[in-house]
């Protein structure tokens, strides 16, 4: 089944598209929540809620900005993320402090979040395609060095050294510090 068709399914609320969602999608989901969620039953849950915020919010899958694929990774990501957000433990010993600071930016922060984030954007399109893959692999989807040699057939010691001058890279197209070697 197609791309197209499963989408169509998904959009008519149709049974078979969550069935032929599971069928081909069911493995891209599980490796892009797996390296973020460590427990299994936490990873299961995580795959559950994805497939279920896909069912709830196939209606904001827009084409034209990019593919299913991507939008499908995204959700994965982001649920796995707030999953692992959600149940870190606590330790109950630990006193609250009562002048705490509002986590939320102030208006300027917020501006210089949007800044950084396009300058960021910027940069990774400035960089070959080899190089964002393996960008993204490692600080998006938080594969292992491991993982990532293993998987195209590099050493850890190769991957540490692309990503290295990767970072390097990034570093200088966003004028940050260079001088200190790393």
């Amino acid at each position: 089944m197609r791309e197209y068709d499963i989408v169509t399914l998904l959009r008519r609320r149709e049974e078979r598209g969550m069935e032929a969602l599971q069928r081909h999608y069911a493995p891209l989901i599980r490796y892009i929540i797996s390296p973020i969620l460590t427990d299994a039953r936490d990873r299961e849950e995580a795959f559950s809620e994805a497939l279920m915020r896909v069912w709830e919010k196939i209606d904001t899958y827009d084409e034209e900005k990019g593919s299913f694929t991507a939008w499908l990774t995204a959700i994965a990501r982001n649920v796995a993320l707030n999953h692992l957000r959600n149940h870190r433990t606590v330790d109950s010993t630990d006193a609250l402090d009562e002048e705490i600071p509002s986590a939320e930016p102030t208006p300027e922060e917020h501006i210089l979040q949007i800044e950084r984030r396009n300058a960021l954007r910027m940069a990774l399109l400035a960089l070959s395609q080899k190089e964002t893959l393996l960008f993204y692999r490692k600080y998006y989807y938080r594969q292992s060095t491991a993982q990532i040699a293993a998987e195209l057939g590099m050493t850890e010691r190769a991957v540490e050294g692309k990503l290295y001058r990767i970072k390097k890279k990034l570093r200088e197209m966003l004028g940050g510090d260079t001088s200190d070697g790393t």
